[in-house]
Protein backbone atom coordinates (compact mmCIF):
# COMPACT_ATOMS: atom_id res chain seq x y z
CA UNK A 1 0.00 0.00 0.00
CA UNK A 2 1.51 3.24 -1.18
CA UNK A 3 1.08 6.16 1.94
CA UNK A 4 0.03 9.75 1.08
CA UNK A 5 2.29 12.06 1.39
CA UNK A 6 0.95 14.82 3.50
CA UNK A 7 1.37 17.42 6.45
CA UNK A 8 0.52 17.68 9.60
CA UNK A 9 0.73 14.58 12.72
CA UNK A 10 2.63 11.35 11.93
CA UNK A 11 3.76 8.62 13.45
CA UNK A 12 4.94 10.68 16.05
CA UNK A 13 2.00 12.58 16.69
CA UNK A 14 1.51 16.22 16.67
CA UNK A 15 4.46 18.20 16.18
CA UNK A 16 5.06 20.89 18.60
CA UNK A 17 6.18 23.58 15.77
CA UNK A 18 3.88 22.28 12.68
CA UNK A 19 4.79 24.25 9.27
CA UNK A 20 4.00 21.78 7.36
CA UNK A 21 0.32 22.17 6.89
CA UNK A 22 -1.38 25.56 5.68
CA UNK A 23 -4.12 26.17 8.45
CA UNK A 24 -4.90 29.28 9.43
CA UNK A 25 -2.07 29.65 12.18
CA UNK A 26 -4.40 32.16 13.76
CA UNK A 27 -6.52 29.58 14.56
CA UNK A 28 -9.12 27.73 15.29
CA UNK A 29 -11.36 30.59 14.86
CA UNK A 30 -13.70 31.00 17.97
CA UNK A 31 -17.30 30.46 16.15
CA UNK A 32 -16.27 27.81 14.16
CA UNK A 33 -14.84 25.91 16.79
CA UNK A 34 -17.86 26.51 19.44
CA UNK A 35 -20.27 25.12 16.16
CA UNK A 36 -18.31 21.99 15.53
CA UNK A 37 -17.96 21.32 19.99
CA UNK A 38 -21.83 22.05 19.99
CA UNK A 39 -22.70 19.78 17.35
CA UNK A 40 -25.50 17.35 17.36
CA UNK A 41 -23.52 14.41 16.69
CA UNK A 42 -26.86 11.95 18.25
CA UNK A 43 -28.54 12.08 15.11
CA UNK A 44 -27.74 11.70 11.13
CA UNK A 45 -27.83 15.31 9.38
CA UNK A 46 -30.47 16.00 6.87
CA UNK A 47 -29.66 13.08 3.91
CA UNK A 48 -30.74 16.97 1.60
CA UNK A 49 -28.45 19.11 3.51
CA UNK A 50 -31.11 21.20 2.26
CA UNK A 51 -30.44 24.16 4.75
CA UNK A 52 -26.38 23.96 4.44
CA UNK A 53 -26.77 24.04 0.27
CA UNK A 54 -29.30 27.31 0.64
CA UNK A 55 -26.91 28.94 3.10
CA UNK A 56 -23.29 28.03 1.03
CA UNK A 57 -25.75 29.00 -2.25
CA UNK A 58 -26.66 32.23 -0.54
CA UNK A 59 -22.94 32.65 0.71
CA UNK A 60 -21.71 33.25 -3.05
CA UNK A 61 -24.83 34.53 -4.62
CA UNK A 62 -25.40 31.08 -7.05
CA UNK A 63 -28.45 28.56 -7.15
CA UNK A 64 -28.47 26.18 -4.38
CA UNK A 65 -29.29 23.25 -7.12
CA UNK A 66 -24.79 24.35 -7.66
CA UNK A 67 -23.87 22.97 -4.41
CA UNK A 68 -22.36 19.85 -4.42
CA UNK A 69 -21.09 18.43 -0.91
CA UNK A 70 -18.16 16.52 -0.31
CA UNK A 71 -16.47 14.71 2.52
CA UNK A 72 -13.39 16.21 1.47
CA UNK A 73 -11.57 17.95 -0.83
CA UNK A 74 -9.86 14.69 -1.63
CA UNK A 75 -12.74 12.60 -1.74
CA UNK A 76 -14.39 15.68 -4.43
CA UNK A 77 -11.21 15.06 -6.47
CA UNK A 78 -11.32 11.06 -6.47
CA UNK A 79 -15.56 11.30 -7.50
CA UNK A 80 -14.81 14.23 -9.84
CA UNK A 81 -12.54 11.64 -11.74
CA UNK A 82 -14.41 8.67 -11.60
CA UNK A 83 -17.29 10.74 -13.02
CA UNK A 84 -15.56 12.13 -15.45
CA UNK A 85 -14.08 8.79 -16.67
CA UNK A 86 -17.88 7.48 -16.56
CA UNK A 87 -18.17 9.83 -19.38
CA UNK A 88 -15.82 8.70 -21.34
CA UNK A 89 -13.25 10.82 -20.32
CA UNK A 90 -9.31 9.38 -21.41
CA UNK A 91 -6.92 12.35 -20.83
CA UNK A 92 -5.87 15.08 -18.06
CA UNK A 93 -4.45 17.97 -17.78
CA UNK A 94 -2.49 19.21 -14.59
CA UNK A 95 0.11 21.97 -13.43
CA UNK A 96 3.37 21.11 -13.43
CA UNK A 97 3.29 21.57 -9.80
CA UNK A 98 0.08 20.64 -7.66
CA UNK A 99 -0.99 18.71 -4.79
CA UNK A 100 -0.32 14.73 -5.86
CA UNK A 101 -4.17 13.54 -5.27
CA UNK A 102 -4.99 14.94 -8.77
CA UNK A 103 -2.39 12.79 -10.42
CA UNK A 104 -3.10 9.99 -7.45
CA UNK A 105 -6.98 9.93 -8.70
CA UNK A 106 -6.18 10.22 -12.65
CA UNK A 107 -3.69 6.68 -12.56
CA UNK A 108 -6.94 5.14 -10.54
CA UNK A 109 -8.85 5.65 -13.50
CA UNK A 110 -5.90 5.30 -16.03
CA UNK A 111 -5.90 8.91 -17.38
CA UNK A 112 -3.25 9.83 -20.11
CA UNK A 113 -1.68 12.97 -19.26
CA UNK A 114 -1.63 15.69 -21.97
CA UNK A 115 0.79 18.93 -21.58
CA UNK A 116 -1.70 20.21 -23.87
CA UNK A 117 -5.37 21.15 -22.15
CA UNK A 118 -6.71 21.35 -25.12
CA UNK A 119 -6.59 17.59 -25.53
CA UNK A 120 -7.65 16.91 -22.16
CA UNK A 121 -11.08 15.93 -20.98
CA UNK A 122 -10.21 17.03 -17.25
CA UNK A 123 -7.89 19.55 -15.92
CA UNK A 124 -7.00 21.05 -12.69
CA UNK A 125 -6.28 24.30 -11.92
CA UNK A 126 -5.47 25.33 -8.00
CA UNK A 127 -4.71 29.18 -7.07
CA UNK A 128 -3.02 30.15 -5.32
CA UNK A 129 -1.38 27.11 -6.35
CA UNK A 130 0.23 24.66 -3.86
CA UNK A 131 3.40 24.38 -3.00
CA UNK A 132 4.49 27.81 -4.41
CA UNK A 133 0.86 30.20 -3.32
CA UNK A 134 0.75 31.72 -7.06
CA UNK A 135 -1.19 31.81 -9.87
CA UNK A 136 -1.57 29.67 -12.32
CA UNK A 137 -0.48 31.43 -15.61
CA UNK A 138 -1.85 28.40 -18.42
CA UNK A 139 -5.13 29.05 -16.27
CA UNK A 140 -7.17 31.28 -19.02
CA UNK A 141 -5.92 28.88 -21.73
CA UNK A 142 -7.01 26.24 -19.56
CA UNK A 143 -10.35 27.30 -19.07
CA UNK A 144 -10.92 27.72 -23.11
CA UNK A 145 -10.10 24.21 -23.79
CA UNK A 146 -13.45 22.89 -23.45
CA UNK A 147 -12.23 19.92 -20.81
CA UNK A 148 -14.06 19.98 -17.46
CA UNK A 149 -11.85 22.40 -15.63
CA UNK A 150 -11.70 22.33 -11.57
CA UNK A 151 -10.09 25.15 -9.87
CA UNK A 152 -9.38 24.21 -6.45
CA UNK A 153 -9.35 27.03 -4.18
CA UNK A 154 -8.16 25.64 -0.68
CA UNK A 155 -6.23 28.75 -0.85
CA UNK A 156 -7.96 31.22 -1.84
CA UNK A 157 -9.76 32.38 2.02
CA UNK A 158 -6.03 32.90 2.73
CA UNK A 159 -4.60 34.78 0.14
CA UNK A 160 -2.72 37.44 1.27
CA UNK A 161 -1.67 39.88 -1.81
CA UNK A 162 -2.77 39.39 -5.19
CA UNK A 163 -5.73 38.16 -6.98
CA UNK A 164 -7.22 34.98 -8.94
CA UNK A 165 -6.06 35.36 -12.34
CA UNK A 166 -9.39 34.27 -13.78
CA UNK A 167 -12.48 36.81 -13.89
CA UNK A 168 -15.66 36.81 -12.66
CA UNK A 169 -17.05 35.26 -15.95
CA UNK A 170 -14.52 32.88 -16.28
CA UNK A 171 -14.95 31.75 -12.57
CA UNK A 172 -18.69 30.67 -13.98
CA UNK A 173 -16.92 28.38 -16.21
CA UNK A 174 -15.26 26.12 -13.98
CA UNK A 175 -16.35 23.87 -11.16
CA UNK A 176 -14.99 25.51 -7.84
CA UNK A 177 -13.96 23.42 -5.01
CA UNK A 178 -13.36 25.02 -1.08
CA UNK A 179 -12.31 23.68 1.58
CA UNK A 180 -12.58 25.97 4.60
CA UNK A 181 -11.64 23.98 7.40
CA UNK A 182 -8.06 25.40 6.28
CA UNK A 183 -9.09 29.21 6.58
CA UNK A 184 -10.90 28.02 9.98
CA UNK A 185 -7.56 26.45 11.34
CA UNK A 186 -10.20 23.08 11.75
CA UNK A 187 -8.03 21.01 9.52
CA UNK A 188 -9.22 17.76 11.25
CA UNK A 189 -12.96 18.45 10.57
CA UNK A 190 -13.38 17.57 6.99
CA UNK A 191 -15.64 18.52 4.63
CA UNK A 192 -15.46 20.63 0.89
CA UNK A 193 -18.17 21.75 -1.31
CA UNK A 194 -18.14 22.59 -5.06
CA UNK A 195 -19.89 25.34 -6.82
CA UNK A 196 -20.69 23.72 -10.39
CA UNK A 197 -20.62 26.11 -13.23
CA UNK A 198 -23.34 28.16 -14.35
CA UNK A 199 -25.16 25.83 -16.78
CA UNK A 200 -24.11 22.77 -15.39
CA UNK A 201 -27.24 21.57 -12.79
CA UNK A 202 -27.87 18.04 -14.52
CA UNK A 203 -23.73 17.44 -14.32
CA UNK A 204 -23.94 18.50 -10.51
CA UNK A 205 -27.00 16.43 -9.47
CA UNK A 206 -24.89 13.07 -11.50
CA UNK A 207 -21.96 14.17 -8.69
CA UNK A 208 -24.67 13.78 -5.79
CA UNK A 209 -25.72 10.62 -7.36
CA UNK A 210 -22.38 9.12 -6.87
CA UNK A 211 -21.45 10.07 -3.23
CA UNK A 212 -22.30 7.85 -0.62
CA UNK A 213 -24.97 8.51 1.84
CA UNK A 214 -24.54 11.30 4.49
CA UNK A 215 -20.79 12.40 2.96
CA UNK A 216 -20.45 15.05 5.58
CA UNK A 217 -20.96 14.02 9.20
CA UNK A 218 -22.63 16.51 12.15
CA UNK A 219 -19.37 18.30 12.67
CA UNK A 220 -18.68 18.94 9.02
CA UNK A 221 -22.27 20.88 8.76
CA UNK A 222 -21.83 22.36 12.07
CA UNK A 223 -18.21 24.08 10.57
CA UNK A 224 -19.64 24.84 7.19
CA UNK A 225 -22.45 26.29 8.32
CA UNK A 226 -20.03 28.65 10.32
CA UNK A 227 -17.82 29.51 7.43
CA UNK A 228 -20.69 31.46 5.99
CA UNK A 229 -21.61 33.45 8.66
CA UNK A 230 -20.26 36.92 9.38
CA UNK A 231 -18.78 36.97 13.06
CA UNK A 232 -16.36 33.99 11.32
CA UNK A 233 -15.86 36.02 8.22
CA UNK A 234 -14.86 38.92 10.04
CA UNK A 235 -12.72 37.14 12.18
CA UNK A 236 -11.04 35.71 9.00
CA UNK A 237 -10.53 39.26 7.87
CA UNK A 238 -8.33 40.31 10.96
CA UNK A 239 -6.11 37.18 10.48
CA UNK A 240 -5.15 38.12 7.29
CA UNK A 241 -3.87 41.18 8.62
CA UNK A 242 -1.93 39.00 11.59
CA UNK A 243 -0.75 36.56 9.00
CA UNK A 244 0.54 39.49 6.72
CA UNK A 245 3.10 40.75 9.57
CA UNK A 246 4.50 36.93 10.12
CA UNK A 247 4.74 36.11 6.85
CA UNK A 248 7.22 39.69 6.40
CA UNK A 249 8.85 38.23 9.79
CA UNK A 250 9.30 34.08 8.07
CA UNK A 251 10.50 35.58 4.77
CA UNK A 252 13.00 37.75 6.80
CA UNK A 253 14.25 34.88 9.29
CA UNK A 254 14.34 32.66 5.64
CA UNK A 255 16.55 35.03 3.80
CA UNK A 256 18.84 35.36 7.06
CA UNK A 257 19.13 31.59 7.33
CA UNK A 258 20.23 31.78 3.58
CA UNK A 259 17.01 30.42 1.72
CA UNK A 260 16.14 30.66 -1.81
CA UNK A 261 12.53 31.22 -1.51
CA UNK A 262 9.88 31.53 -3.94
CA UNK A 263 7.43 33.99 -4.27
CA UNK A 264 3.90 33.24 -3.41
CA UNK A 265 0.50 35.14 -2.13
CA UNK A 266 -1.12 32.88 0.27
CA UNK A 267 -0.05 31.89 4.05
CA UNK A 268 2.69 29.45 3.40
CA UNK A 269 6.04 30.13 1.72
CA UNK A 270 8.62 27.81 -0.71
CA UNK A 271 12.06 27.36 -0.56
CA UNK A 272 15.33 25.78 -1.19
CA UNK A 273 17.87 25.51 2.14
CA UNK A 274 21.40 26.29 1.15
CA UNK A 275 22.01 22.97 2.46
CA UNK A 276 20.14 19.58 2.62
CA UNK A 277 18.08 19.26 5.80
CA UNK A 278 18.03 16.56 8.34
CA UNK A 279 14.21 16.27 8.47
CA UNK A 280 14.12 13.84 11.05
CA UNK A 281 15.95 15.45 13.68
CA UNK A 282 14.52 18.73 13.06
CA UNK A 283 10.83 16.04 14.15
CA UNK A 284 13.04 15.17 16.81
CA UNK A 285 13.31 18.36 17.82
CA UNK A 286 9.44 18.79 17.17
CA UNK A 287 9.86 20.78 13.92
CA UNK A 288 7.76 19.39 11.02
CA UNK A 289 8.55 20.88 7.70
CA UNK A 290 6.51 19.72 4.52
CA UNK A 291 8.90 18.17 1.43
CA UNK A 292 7.56 19.22 -1.52
CA UNK A 293 8.84 16.09 -3.77
CA UNK A 294 5.14 14.99 -4.23
CA UNK A 295 4.36 18.31 -5.42
CA UNK A 296 6.72 17.81 -8.43
CA UNK A 297 9.25 20.05 -6.66
CA UNK A 298 12.41 18.01 -4.89
CA UNK A 299 15.12 20.22 -2.86
CA UNK A 300 12.70 22.50 -1.63
CA UNK A 301 10.21 22.83 1.47
CA UNK A 302 6.71 24.40 2.19
CA UNK A 303 6.62 26.06 5.48
CA UNK A 304 3.51 27.51 6.63
CA UNK A 305 3.42 30.55 8.52
CA UNK A 306 3.45 30.43 12.13
CA UNK A 307 3.71 32.80 14.90
CA UNK A 308 7.04 34.57 16.17
CA UNK A 309 7.64 31.65 18.70
CA UNK A 310 7.25 28.82 16.49
CA UNK A 311 9.93 31.00 14.26
CA UNK A 312 12.19 30.98 16.63
CA UNK A 313 12.23 27.44 17.06
CA UNK A 314 12.82 27.04 13.79
CA UNK A 315 16.18 29.24 13.50
CA UNK A 316 17.43 27.49 16.72
CA UNK A 317 16.97 23.81 15.28
CA UNK A 318 18.22 25.37 12.03
CA UNK A 319 21.09 26.37 13.95
CA UNK A 320 22.17 23.83 15.17
CA UNK A 321 21.57 21.84 12.95
CA UNK A 322 24.62 24.22 10.75
CA UNK A 323 27.01 23.44 14.31
CA UNK A 324 26.81 19.86 14.37
CA UNK A 325 27.41 19.31 10.52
Amino acid sequence: MTTAQHGGPDTLGVPRWDFSTNANACGPCPMALAAVQQADARHYPDPAYTALRESLAAFHAVDAARIVLAGSASEFIGRFTAWVAREGGQRVWLPALAYGDYAHAAHAWKFERMHDPVRAHLAWLCEPSSPLGQAEPFARRVVASGAQVVLDRAYEPLRLSGRCRLEPVALQQVWQLWTPNKAMGLTGVRGAYAIAPERAVAQARALDQLAPSWPLGAHAVALLDAWVSPTAQDWLAQSLDTLRIWKTEQLDLLDHLGWTVLPGDANYVCGKPPRPLDAPALRAAGIKLRDTTSFGLPGHWRLGVLPPEAQAALRTALHRAEVFQ
